[in-house]
Formats: C-alpha cells, structure tokens, sequence
C-alpha cells in the first residue's frame, strides 16, 4: 500500500521591521534612535552590510514561518536611497518565506522622495507608503524641525500614486505650539482632500532628552483638555468620511488597516532587524542596543547586540493582551482571556462595566473595548485594570 502522506505543517505568520537610523536632521520632538545631518555614504554601507548579514543568520533560526508583513521604519527609510532599501528587501525574499500577498512598506519624508525612486521601489515589491506629512502649515512645520514644507507633502502624495502605490498613509500631529482648533480643523480638511486610504493622527508628546523638552514651558503647547477636543474632532471627522478608526491614532478605510502594525497590538510574533530594534519571536523578547557602531560591530564581528533579552512569563503576557488590545477597537473579549492565560475575567469585567457606565467602555458583539473618550483616559484605566490582574488567582485546570 503507498505510504500515508502526512499533512504539512501550517507554518506561523511573521512580521519583519527594519530600522533605518538615518534622517537629513532630527525633528524637536523625536526620541527615536536615528541619525540626522549629512548623507554618511561609508557609515550607511556599512549598515547596509550589517543589515544583510544579519538578515541571512536570523533566518536560519525561521524555517517554520512565512512572513506576512514587512515594515521600514526610521529614522527615514526614504533618504537611506531606493538602492539599498531594494538589496534589503530583496535579502528579505531570499532567505525567509514572503507571503504572496505580504504587505511591505516603508516610511518617507516628503523631502526625499523622487518619482524614479518610488518607482524603482513600487517594482520591488513595496505596496504601502506611509508620508510624514505632521501639518499644512509651514510655519508649524518649521517649529517642529521639519525638512519640508506642505506643498512638497502633496507632491509626495501625489509621486506615491504616480509610481503605482495604490495603499497610501499619511501621518498628522496635533497639539503643536501656538496650534489651535481651528487650525487642525483645517490640516484635517486639506489631508482628506488628498485621498489617502489611512491617516495616523498622533498628539505631540513631549519627551526628555529631545530639544522641545528643553524649551516646553515657553512652546505655547495646547493643554490637555484642547488636545482632548482635537482628537475627539479627529474621531467624527474621519469617521464621516470613511476612515474607519481602528485603533487609538489610526484611522483606516475599508480594507486598509496597517496589517503591520496590528500585529504589536493582537501580539503576534515579530523581528527586528538594526540598533534599537525589538523582537517577540519564538516565546522570547528582545531588543538590540540603541547604538549603531556597536550594532554594525556585533553583526560583522559576530558579537553582542542586544541590550535586553528575556523570556515573557505568561502573567506579564496577561497584561500585555491587556494594554495592547485595549488600544484597539477590536478590544478584548472573556473565552480568549481565560484560555490564554488561565486568569479570572471577572474583575476585569467588573471594572469595564463600572467604566462602561461613564461612557469610558462599551460590550459590543461580546467583545469589550475603549470609546474614544477612553482611548483618552487609557493610562489610568489600564493602570486599574492591571491592579485587579495582578490580585487575581490563576483558574484551576480541568484534569
């Protein structure tokens, strides 16, 4: 008789993020890890050197996957040069398993971005742009260290469709010095006209060691109550327009979520390739140094990277399912809480329901998740949630 054929195994979804460090100067609010000034062509072949060499060692440790999603982020991809944003991705489809319907993008300025670039990257395989465009006024654009004006934003835009991109984000910020309502009434007007199929919109958070956390007391911030009516403008203004919201900064039509993205906050597994790059992938958590010489160094050289490596024990996992999802609008729901951790979701529905009655929660389709007024108030309402969790008994497991 012929031998049995044994089912193959599903292998498991991956998403794979790479960090540019590079940027032409670096914004007053921004603490990422990046690199601003001029172009450094030895340093950034360097890098790139790092980066494949580090794409070809990890992936012998992925055979049982198949990624799904592929993000640059930075930093600025689009001013490291399609060229070598190209061999990366390229290294990428060689060693791992790319899903024929892989959503693959990159993040760009508006100021480094050319239609013979987008091209040469639309022919590669990248299918999603996400544009910084921050604001439509120049001035703030200015104030916020920008490289590039709202005329070059729209330009970029209108490249992105030009070179065959048909998935387009955009990025605002709102909460700018001296910013007020009416102005980001107006930039949210004149983005929806450029038609894109999603829009993060992000309020200015001031961070320590960055320029603007020097000077915040004289910036002329909007206070929170003032961001809190903007973003809640945001909310409806998208939503009449066909952005549906899916998460607290992002908006999305139908179809065009940030597949990416959605994968830090339902926690699936991911890696992360140069300095300050985090990792969840095969039960494990892990984040290389925010430091590129030491970066490019460990690769080449076969030496440390990592600045931080641990195995997630399945409470603190519990709490992540927690802040994670609860960012979404999909939120969290009781049969995937117990089975996932084996904890009680009775207090923490005790907890939505007193919150559902201030209009902060809502039970829709036996799923539980934050209203936009919640998405507001999320710290402390996590913060309460975690402290129920953390009282809780695990469940007692059926023999």
């Amino acid at each position: 008789m012929p031998k049995k054929q044994t089912p193959e195994k599903k292998k498991k979804p991956l998403g794979i993020y790479v960090h540019i460090p590079f940027c032409r100067s670096k914004c007053e609010y921004c603490d990422f890890y990046s690199i601003g000034g001029a172009r450094d062509k030895a340093l950034m072949e360097r890098y790139l050197d790092a980066i494949l060499a580090h794409i070809r060692e990890a992936a012998t440790g992925a055979p049982g996957y198949i990624v799904d999603t592929v993000y640059f982020g930075g930093g600025t991809p689009s001013f490291f040069g399609a060229s070598g944003l190209v061999r990366i991705l390229s290294e990428l489809d060689r060693r791992f398993e790319i899903s024929r319907d892989a959503e693959i993008s990159l993040e760009a300025n508006p100021d480094s971005v050319t239609l013979s670039q987008l091209a040469r990257l639309r022919r590669a395989g990248f299918n999603r742009i996400s544009i910084g465009v921050q604001s439509d006024l120049d001035e703030q654009l200015k104030a916020l260290g920008r490289p590039h004006t709202y005329k070059q934003a729209q330009q970029a835009v209108s490249l992105a469709r030009r070179a065959g991109f048909a998935n387009v984000s955009v990025d605002l910020m709102f909460g700018l010095p001296s910013q007020s309502r009416e102005q980001w009434m107006q930039t949210l007007r004149h983005v929806i006209d450029l038609k894109p199929d999603h829009i993060s919109c992000y309020g200015l958070k001031v961070e320590p060691n960055t320029p603007l956390y020097d000077y915040k007391d004289c910036a002329n911030l909007p206070d929170d109550d003032a961001q809190a009516d903007m973003y809640f403008y945001a909310v409806e203004t998208l939503e009449s327009f066909g952005y549906r919201q899916y998460e607290i900064s992002n908006f999305a039509r139908d179809g065009f979520i940030c597949r990416h993205n959605m994968k830090y906050w339902v926690g699936d597994e991911y890696l992360g390739f140069g300095p300050c790059a985090a990792s969840d992938f095969a039960g494990k958590r892990f984040t290389a140094a925010a430091d590129i010489q030491q970066y490019i160094r460990g690769v080449l050289a076969h030496g440390t990277i990592l600045s931080e490596c641990e195995t997630v024990p399945l409470r603190e996992r519990a709490g992540e399912y927690l802040m994670l999802r609860l960012r979404t609008v999909d939120g969290i729901e009781k049969g995937e809480y117990t089975r996932s951790f084996l904890l009680p979701f009775e207090p923490i529905e005790k907890l939505l329901e007193a919150f559902a009655k201030q209009e902060l929660a809502v039970l829709e389709n036996g799923r539980w998740h934050l209203t936009p007024k919640g998405f507001m108030l999320s710290n402390s309402i996590l913060v309460t949630l975690f402290e129920a969790q953390q009282k809780s008994k695990p469940l007692t497991q059926k023999r």
